[in-house]
């Protein structure tokens, strides 16, 4: 019965390739990467959120000029149309995804529901 799942699951990641969703994502994605510094924007608010959760998940508090920092580029990020557009796309699989997780998990709910 595992291999079954695992051959619906490489199915599932084909069709997700393929989504309307996906290509949208990999297409401002890539639109973002072609400006340099954009991207280097990017992976700066990136590593940013990175540091500040695992040091939220670690118990330690952040300080001010942590958070100053991360408000800063966050608010650059936010003006800066292709990644705009990125957050939007993400937003969408990200949907997609939960809809799907939903879908998936609904025998599980059921059990404890019932």
């Amino acid at each position: 019965m595992a291999d079954k799942m695992e051959d619906l699951g490489a199915q599932l990641a084909q069709a997700l390739q393929e989504s309307e969703e996906f290509t949208g994502l990999e297409t401002a994605y890539n639109d973002m990467k072609a400006d340099a510094d954009t991207y280097q924007l990017f992976k700066d608010f990136q590593k940013i959120q990175m540091d500040l959760q695992q040091k939220q998940m670690a118990g330690q508090e952040l300080t001010n000029d942590e958070m100053s920092h991360a408000r800063e580029v966050a608010d650059k990020v936010s003006k800066i149309a292709s990644i705009k557009t990125l957050m939007e796309k993400e937003r969408d699989v990200n949907a997609l995804l939960s809809n799907l997780n939903q879908t998936i998990t609904k025998p599980i709910e059921s059990i404890y529901q019932g």
